[in-house]
């Protein structure tokens, strides 16, 4: 269903409006083959809060951004190759309900649609992107993900020490490996993860010793530092919009139907 949209009008538009609302800010997103699959708001799961976001569901690519005005102006793109992407639902939890994991080898986080079926519809149809892009490149799936980071609310002490307490000057960091919120001291080394960076990146003690331990065992060889200033980083640390969060338009997937080709 999505082949017959390659070639569309329908499709050339729909892309060339999402590539208009992120402005000189994002980048084109026309390539040949390319197909606009569908497009909704979905919560996001930040460090630290959850925050809504414009996601964008191509064939080969899943695109996010902030959401300055509804479906008129987007900022901050994030373009993530679907190839690299493996999804894990959630169960319900509170007021966090019909999520899922989306996990790729630099970068995790959780994201909750509006309903059960926005759920279904999102999964089923990022999953089949997925599939069919691999069966089409002969490529084998992505085995190694980052790890999905524990929210600041969730951590008010070190998830390492169990000891040092959060607050304007002892600031929160989040190992690379675990996904842990821990305090400096308890994450003041830094360990190579090819798979996320090709500089070594901070991690907790307890994935140090682990990782460290491992290495000497296949191979005799550390790939180590023994210090970490750095900073911890975030898409997602400013937000100008936040009421978008509660109440958002349904989703829409295109393909489905031979009168939704024409529209």
């Amino acid at each position: 269903m999505v082949d017959r949209l390659v070639n569309s009008e329908a499709n050339a538009r729909r892309i060339q409006l999402v590539e208009s609302c992120f402005g000189s800010s994002g980048q084109p997103l026309a390539v040949p083959g390319r197909v606009l699959v569908g497009e909704g708001v979905l919560t996001k799961m930040c460090r630290k809060r959850a925050k809504a976001r414009q996601f964008f569901l191509f064939n080969d690519i899943l695109v996010y951004g902030n959401i300055l005005m509804n479906r008129k102006k987007y900022n901050k793109q994030h373009i993530i190759p679907l190839e690299a992407v493996k999804l894990e639902s959630l169960e319900d939890d509170g007021h966090f309900r019909n999520g899922w994991v989306i996990r790729t080898a630099t970068k995790s986080f959780a994201v909750y649609a509006a309903t059960s079926t926005e759920k279904q519809e999102w999964m089923a149809h990022i999953n089949k992107c997925i599939e069919d892009l691999l069966r089409k490149s002969g490529k084998k799936a992505v085995e190694e993900h980052a790890a999905v980071w524990v929210p600041d609310s969730e951590a008010s002490i070190c998830m390492h020490c169990k000891k040092s307490n959060f607050t304007v000057l002892n600031r929160r960091h989040h190992c690379r490996k675990c996904g842990a919120v821990v305090c400096n001291p308890c994450s003041n080394k830094r360990y190579l993860l090819p798979h996320q960076s090709s500089k070594p990146l901070r991690v907790c003690l307890t994935c140090y010793d682990s990782l460290t331990r491992a290495k000497v065992l296949t191979s005799g060889e550390n790939s180590f530092s023994k210090d970490s200033s750095g900073e911890d980083d975030s898409d997602d640390e400013d937000d100008t919009n936040r009421s978008q969060q509660e109440t958002h338009d349904e989703a829409k997937f295109y393909g489905l139907s031979e009168h939704d080709e024409h529209k």
